[in-house]
């Protein structure tokens, strides 16, 4: 028998989750930024800037996914469309923010306009994890899997 006092509101991420979803789209954000700023400039520090914003984001993009994957894993009957999308996403953006660090690992000239270009890519990816992974799963959806 099915419950009729479902809600339709959408069921938060674990607070830690939550937390650390918080960081990838701000610091890669500030990659791209900093990359703006030496395409303008040409000042070799906004590299530098840029890379230590990637390795930020990576590591905690790194335990995002990690933290996503077990809860796929996990998840069991729960697990809907939305939990793959948002897995793969993170997936894509992990892959593509690894190229963008090893292109700004390159010398500050060598790595424009493809640094740019990776930067761009990987925040609107960071910008799509962070909107799936926030806008939760509604309770209809949770009920209809089980």
């Amino acid at each position: 028998m099915a419950d009729n006092n479902v809600t339709d509101y959408p069921r938060a991420l674990h607070p830690l989750h939550a937390i650390l979803l918080a960081f990838p789209l701000p610091l890669f954000l500030g990659a791209l930024l900093s990359d703006l700023a030496y395409s303008s400039t040409y000042e070799v520090q906004w590299t530098n800037f840029a890379s230590w914003l990637i390795a930020g984001a990576m590591l905690t993009g790194a335990l995002v996914t990690l933290w996503a994957l077990i809860e796929c894993l996990v998840s069991g009957q729960q697990r809907t469309g939305k939990h793959f999308a948002y897995l793969i996403v993170l997936l894509v953006m992990m892959a593509v923010g690894f190229i963008n660090a090893l292109v700004h690992a390159k010398d500050g000239w060598a790595a424009m306009p493809a640094g740019l270009w990776l930067s761009v890519v990987v925040t609107l990816l960071a910008l799509i994890a962070s909107w799936i992974g926030y806008a939760g799963l509604r309770a209809r959806e949770v009920a209809h899997a089980t």
